[in-house]
């Protein structure tokens, strides 16, 4: 009998959205069900994604980084987290939420940094191959708010990404609402000021109403 393939749920939205609860509590509720998931974030993942993440976040040599250079290593970070441990996971049956996915390229490199948008896609066809998320939950919420809050979570200390202007966020949010109306079979929007129980429980409907939870 051939193994059923796992579900796949990715978590979308500016920094400071509230990703990061969401993802817990609907880990801790799908564990509950007796579906425990593998979650993983990007960039990172692996050993090699962490090593990106780093580059990319941190490296204070990696200030002058290129957009175009940004692009392929959010890539390869996610071309490597997919064959490692996202595609292996779905088809032993074990269900995956991903903390970003490809939609972050397509928005942070696309609407915020202005690269081509064609070639974004294919740059992220080639690093996901088939494995794409059954569904996607956008959370969103003013771009000033959900930066004011990802400095505050920084205690001071904001990464390379956290760093950028404000209207920087401004595009991305714009993109991801823009990608929203594009995919809505796939992408579900939330409103990330709601309170955090409303919100889970949002979530877990919808999860519910698709995959018969």
């Amino acid at each position: 009998m051939q193994q059923q393939r796992g579900q796949f749920i990715s978590f979308e939205g500016s920094e400071g959205c509230g990703k990061s609860t969401q993802i817990a509590r609907l880990e801790r509720r799908l564990a509950e069900s007796g579906r425990p998931p593998r979650r993983t974030r990007e960039p990172g993942g692996t050993f090699i994604g962490e090593q990106v993440r780093h580059l990319l976040q941190h490296t204070e040599e990696a200030e002058n980084m290129t957009a175009e250079t940004e692009l392929l290593l959010f890539a390869a970070s996610r071309a490597q987290l997919v064959r490692e441990t996202i595609a292996p996971a779905l088809a032993a049956g074990t269900w995956v939420i991903a903390d970003r996915f490809l939609d972050s390229t397509t928005v942070y490199q696309g609407a915020g940094r202005g690269l081509d948008r064609e070639a974004l896609a294919a740059i992220n066809a080639f690093a996901v191959g088939e494995w794409m998320p059954d569904v996607t939950f956008l959370l969103d919420m003013d771009a000033a708010a959900a930066h004011e809050r990802a400095l505050a979570s920084a205690g001071g200390h904001p990464d390379r990404m956290e760093k950028l202007p404000l209207v920087f966020f401004e595009r991305v949010r714009q993109g991801y609402l823009d990608l929203a109306r594009e995919f809505p079979d796939r992408i579900v929007t939330i409103d990330a000021t709601g309170g955090i129980d409303e919100i889970a429980a949002t979530i877990w409907t919808v999860c519910r109403e698709r995959f018969g939870l």
